[in-house]
């Protein structure tokens, strides 16, 4: 799977940050969508999955097995 690997919560958070500012997420205080993207903990890391529209902001993703978790 292709993701954006952080190491910290604060460096997930501030990816996340980037991303709304680059796209104006939100336009308005109470628009539905407040995010562009969220992060994950999994396995003592924080990651972002990968989207196309995330390249000109976060760079190019990596490859990593990440296995899937059932909500329950």
């Amino acid at each position: 799977m292709k993701i954006y690997k952080y190491d910290t919560e604060i460096q997930a958070i501030s990816a996340v940050k980037t991303c709304n500012l680059y796209y104006s997420i939100p336009k308005r205080e109470n628009d539905t969508t407040q995010n562009w993207c969220s992060y994950t903990f999994y396995n003592n890391f924080f990651y972002i999955n990968f989207d196309e529209s995330l390249i000109p902001i976060l760079g190019q993703p990596i490859d990593m097995e990440i296995e899937n978790i059932e909500m329950k």
